[in-house]
C-alpha cells in the first residue's frame, strides 16, 4: 500500500478509536492533517506579477502551486520519477495550497468544499496516469476536508513545467458564507 494511503487510514482508524469528546476537538482540517501526519510549511512568495490566490465573494481561486519552497525531486514522471514519487509531490503540493489558504483566510475551516481542481503533471508524451499522480492532491484534500475535498477534477499531462517542477494545480474553494 503507498505510504501516503497508509497515513490516511491510520488517521482514520485513530479517529475512530477516540472517546467523542476527542474526536470533537478533531474537527479542524488543521488537526486532521497533524493526525495524519501532514505539516503545513510556509507558503511561498510569488515570484512574478501574480498573487497566490484571490478571493471573490466566497470563491477562492488558487493560481497554480507547485511545492513550497525547494522542490524536493525535479524532472518528468515516467522517466525522471515514479508515479508514487509524482503522487508525493502532489501531497506536497496540496499541503502548499493549504498553506497559501491559511495565510488568506485565517482558519482552514472557512473552506466549505473544493470546487474545481486543476491538476497538471510534468511527465512523458506517453505517460498515461497523471490521475494516479493527482489523487496525492485529492488525498490530502479528503483528509482534510472530507467529502468537501473531492471535487471536479482534470489531470493531465504537459511537456514542461516551471522549474522542471513534476507537478502544478490550480484550484478553486468554497468558502462559508460569513456570518
Amino acid at each position: 500500500m503507498p505510504f501516503g494511503h497508509f497515513r490516511i487510514i491510520a488517521a482514520l482508524f485513530l479517529c475512530s478509536l477516540a472517546s467523542p469528546a476527542l474526536s470533537a476537538e478533531m474537527n479542524t482540517p488543521e488537526q486532521k492533517l497533524a493526525a495524519a501526519g501532514y505539516k503545513l510549511p510556509n507558503p511561498d512568495v510569488p515570484e512574478g506579477n501574480y498573487v497566490s490566490a484571490v478571493r471573490a465573494g466566497n470563491l477562492l481561486f488558487f493560481a497554480g502551486h507547485g511545492e513550497c519552497g525547494r522542490t524536493e525531486k525535479l524532472g518528468k514522471v515516467g522517466a525522471d520519477l515514479t508515479i508514487e514519487e509524482g503522487r508525493h509531490s502532489a501531497e506536497l503540493t496540496a499541503l502548499c495550497m493549504l498553506a497559501t489558504a491559511k495565510e488568506q483566510i485565517g482558519e482552514l475551516s472557512r473552506i466549505e468544499r473544493f470546487v474545481r481542481i486543476f491538476g497538471m503533471v510534468n511527465a512523458t508524451e506517453d505517460f498515461a496516469q497523471s490521475p494516479k499522480v493527482i489523487d496525492g492532491f485529492s488525498n490530502v484534500m479528503t483528509t482534510a476536508f472530507g467529502e468537501g475535498g473531492k471535487a471536479a477534477r482534470a489531470a493531465i499531462v504537459i511537456q514542461s513545467l516551471p522549474g522542471r517542477i513534476p507537478v502544478e494545480v490550480e484550484a478553486i474553494a468554497l468558502l462559508r458564507a460569513d456570518k
